[in-house]
């Protein structure tokens, strides 16, 4: 059997190196890409069918039978298995890390050169399902982003194309990803140029315009053409509610922020845990309970959002709760919780071993902060329904999505752009404007960066739309190590300096002790007027002539940093040593800046 599979893999291989070698002869390099965004697409949306019916289909299974008025053990345990079955499966069959899809993502694009690991073609999407399925407080979008773009890493690969067009190719695979998960080719666009902060010009601006309509279409075909919430306008756009849409998008900015610092406080709980087993004990004892006493908290939450554009009763959003039976009064306390709580549970679902992303959470924290806002602004303000200023609540739930959209990952286009497409909304563009606007301001104070973005930021990896950051967070510093230097030793005489320098083709000299740290620098300069008086040959010490270098590397450190400390130091080659100290080599400005030109050339070739 083994010998059997060993043969059909290559055979495949062999076929597929036949189509790769035919489709490379017949193509030009615009033809090929095209047609491999075109092939993108379709994997895409077929990979989207097939996450959202195993996590449906999974769901269904699991939690039919459950009555809405009883609170039930199984949200316990459910949750729990989950976990469990993820985290075996990534321990044992995948055997890496595959969480935080989109930061993965960012961190191929600035520092793989684009390449993703093949296994993430199949790997997150099986491990979101079985999360998801069981009831996990993620999202399926970030595993599918990742699929998406790992697909087109494996196209680009397979055909050896450029690290630009390569780069490419994963944005067309995330943008297929949310154009078919959602039915919506121009959010799946907006979300490449603004979360991947991926550069759009005309050359790159139509293979991603295949990818997402190829993908959407597929979407189409096997879900039908309506949009993915049934929606219908019963409040039209005014324009006195201008002022409540910026107090909107203010709340929502606020609410942006609790979720991002909440979730990176909980994840860095669970990072100080030791063991996997002990992650997943408290993720899923924490995540059991939250859902048990909060089944809104269960999976993905776009039933809730269905039932709150659709203006249910109160018990069927409070159903399984203590809350059920207890009339609209409770509703507005029952949702604030789920609110303030979804954040811990979407962390203690992926710090306890699970799988999935916060795209889905932020869509529902934003529908139950829109929901509730209104409530509460008409009932402070007393504007009933039908009067000027009223806010409909089933259009903020809409505002609230686009508006934590836009706080959470810095993307106001992205949300209003999904938020019309997932509703069939477009009547709403303005409010939707103005939310995803004020609410993109407000985090914009406190947080610099996306909460996908953050984490790339801080070790100064994160590739962004600025060219010179761009360029020099894409340059490796080990490539432009440079070790053709002759070392020196702080005892060592004038005569031993003399032969050395005889030897060497550099006027420069790294000191180091006998444990390999660097203890200085030496210049030919500085010896010069002694290295032809014999007589001083056993007088002076390499000591005696060595300094101190203005600025050190590390291997850990990015060539901006290595640019900001060239500038400051006016000098033209710096040391690089390890994190203990010991000398690595040296880097050189005329070598920095040399490979910043001809990556320069590469970012900007068409």
């Amino acid at each position: 059997m083994k010998g059997m599979s060993i043969r059909w893999r290559r055979r495949e291989m062999g076929v597929l190196d036949a189509m790769t070698g035919w489709m490379s002869a017949r193509l030009s390099s615009r033809q090929l890409v095209l047609g491999l965004s075109l092939v993108v697409g379709l994997c895409t949306g077929l990979v989207a069918f097939v996450l959202k019916w195993l996590v449906e289909e999974i769901r269904l299974l699991l939690t039919e039978g459950i009555g809405a008025g009883q609170m039930s053990w199984l949200y316990l345990v459910l949750p729990a298995v989950g976990i469990l079955l993820t985290a075996l499966f990534v321990r044992y069959v995948v055997r890496d890390d595959i969480s935080h899809g989109v930061t993965k993502v960012l961190y191929a694009i600035s520092r793989k050169r684009a390449r993703i690991k093949a296994h993430n073609r199949w790997s997150s999407m099986v491990a979101s399902a079985i999360t998801i399925g069981f009831g996990g407080s993620v999202g399926a979008e970030a595993p599918i982003v990742l699929t998406g773009s790992a697909i087109g890493s494996d196209l680009g690969k397979r055909f050896h194309l450029p690290r630009n067009t390569l780069m490419l190719l994963v944005g067309c695979g995330a943008a297929g990803a949310v154009a078919g998960i959602f039915k919506a080719p121009i959010a799946g666009m907006m979300f490449v140029l603004e979360v991947l902060m991926l550069d759009l010009n005309m050359a790159s601006l139509l293979p991603l315009m295949v990818t997402s309509l190829t993908s959407a279409c597929v979407s189409y075909a096997l879900y039908g053409t309506g949009a993915m919430f049934d929606f219908s306008l019963k409040t039209e756009f005014s324009i006195n509610i201008i002022p409540a849409c910026l107090v909107l998008g203010v709340v929502c900015g606020l609410v942006s922020l609790y979720f991002t610092r909440s979730m990176n406080w909980f994840e860095r709980i669970f990072a100080r845990l030791r063991g996997p087993w002990m992650k997943f004990l408290v993720g899923a004892a924490t995540l059991g309970l939250l859902i048990y006493f909060l089944p809104a908290l269960y999976g993905e939450g776009y039933d809730v959002i269905e039932q709150l554009l659709q203006n249910v009763s109160a018990d069927d959003v409070m159903h399984n709760t203590l809350f059920y039976g207890q009339g609209t009064q409770s509703l507005l306390i029952y949702l604030a919780l789920v609110l303030l709580m979804k954040v811990f549970a979407s962390a203690a679902t992926n710090g306890g071993g699970g799988c999935g992303g916060v795209f889905a959470p932020s869509l529902f924290v934003g529908a139950l902060a829109g929901f509730v806002f209104a409530a509460l602004w008409n009932k402070v303000l007393g504007i009933e329904d039908g009067r000027e200023g009223y806010m409909a609540a089933q259009n903020c739930v809409l505002f609230g999505m686009a508006g934590l959209m836009s706080g959470v990952m810095h993307a106001p286009l992205t949300g209003i752009f999904l938020i019309a497409e997932l509703t069939g909304g477009y009547q709403l563009f303005v409010p939707l404007m103005i939310v995803s606007a004020a609410a993109y301001l407000t985090i914009n104070i406190f947080e610099p960066h996306s909460i996908y973005a953050m984490r790339l930021a801080r070790k100064g990896e994160l590739l962004t739309h600025d060219k010179d950051s761009a360029i020099l967070t894409v340059l490796n510093l080990g490539s432009l190590l440079e070790k053709d230097f002759s070392i020196v030793h702080p005892d060592w005489d004038l005569s031993k300096i003399v032969v050395t320098i005889v030897h060497s083709h550099r006027n420069l000299f790294p000191v180091v002790d006998g444990t390999g740290r660097l203890a200085g620098v030496m210049t030919l300069d500085a010896v010069r007027k002694y290295m032809f008086r014999p007589e001083l040959y056993h007088q002076y010490r390499v000591r005696s002539f060595m300094q101190q270098p203005p600025a050190v590397l590390t291997t850990s450190d990015t060539l901006k940093t290595a640019a900001q400390k060239f500038d400051e130091t006016k000098v033209w080659n710096l040391p690089v040593v390890d994190e203990q100290g010991r000398f690595i080599g040296f880097i050189s400005r005329s070598g920095l800046f040399s490979s910043y030109r001809k990556t320069l050339v590469d970012f900007t070739a068409e």
